[in-house]
């Protein structure tokens, strides 16, 4: 019985390959020299819309 060569990745090839591209893929983000933005925050309270499918999940939703 001869074993045969697949061209496909197995999971192990997988695991490798995310084991190197992860830590690259860090390094290259810290290398870029830019620098990120934070989001802004809402202000004021954040509510739920008033809306005629809001209050039918309410209604729905109570016991």
């Amino acid at each position: 019985m001869s074993k045969t060569k697949d061209d496909r990745a197995s999971r192990r090839d997988f695991l490798k390959l995310a084991g190197t591209a992860a830590p690259a893929a860090v390094a290259a983000a810290a290398l870029s020299g830019t620098e990120a933005q934070a989001a802004e925050e809402p202000t004021g309270e954040t509510r739920i819309q008033d809306t005629a499918h809001t209050r039918a999940y309410l209604d729905s939703a109570r016991f």
